[in-house]
Parts: structure tokens; sequence; C-alpha cells
């Protein structure tokens, strides 16, 4: 379950920074993940429920925004950009699992829709981020 690696690392990153922060609540976290990852968004969403900690009350009501950052490609050959629907290949299930866990394998499933060629490099799309984390800080009368 790809998905709830990447929730666990979230959570970890949000604790993490409400600590560096001192931030008593997390109200929202923005997190970024690219298209090449393939992530099930309703999965990712129940993951990141499901791995939060009962007992941390700093990521009690925490929102979490996902968003899919569409991923963009430009060929180094002939300096087309074009999109994962655009790009030739990687139609079978199979091969968008394979780029779902590894990434860096979409050179092997994907080429230009230009030029064939499967020399790309991908500008956007790529990766989990976190984008922010909001949060509070206690006031002390």
């Amino acid at each position: 379950m790809h998905e709830y690696a990447l929730a666990e690392a979230v959570v970890r990153a949000a604790l993490r920074a409400a600590e560096t922060e001192g931030l008593d609540t997390v109200t929202s976290v923005d997190v970024r993940v690219g298209e090449l990852q393939q992530i099930k968004q309703d999965l990712f969403a129940f993951a990141l429920d499901q791995v939060r900690p009962a007992d941390e009350p700093r990521l009690a009501a925490t929102r979490f925004d996902v968003l899919v950052e569409p991923a963009e490609l430009r060929c180094r050959i002939c300096t087309h950009t074009f999109s994962m629907t655009e790009a030739q290949g990687a139609s079978s299930a199979d091969d968008l699992e394979a780029v779902h866990f590894v990434p860096e394998l979409a050179h092997a499933f994907f080429a230009c829709p230009g030029c064939g060629s499967p020399d790309f490099e991908v500008s956007s799309g790529r990766g989990v981020t976190i984008a922010s984390i909001e949060g509070e800080q206690r006031v002390d009368a």
C-alpha cells in the first residue's frame, strides 16, 4: 500500500513542523502529489485519517487537502512539451502500476508524441510535496 507509506510521511512531517514552530494545533496541511505517483486519492485520504495518531491532540482536527499536480514532460530531443495522456505508450494497468511504485520507470513506458523518443525530463508532477502547514499557537494570558 504505497498510499499508506506516503500518508505516514505526511503525518510525520506535520508533527515535526508543529514541534519546530511551536504549534499547539495543526489546522491544515496542503499536500501536492505528482500525477506520476499514480496514487488513488480516496485511498490516500483514508490512509491519512488512519495513520493520524489517535493520542496526538495537535492533529485531532487537522484538515488534509490533497491536490494532484499534473505531469508535464519535455522531450530532450525535439523539445516538445506533453502530458501523460498525450504520451505514447503506458496504456496497460500493469505499466501504470509500475510507474506508481517507481515513477522513474516512466521512461521505460512513455515516449514523446512528437518524435517517439523516450528521452524526456519531468518538468512537474513528480513526488509528494507539502506546500503548506497551518496551525495555531496557544496564547498564554
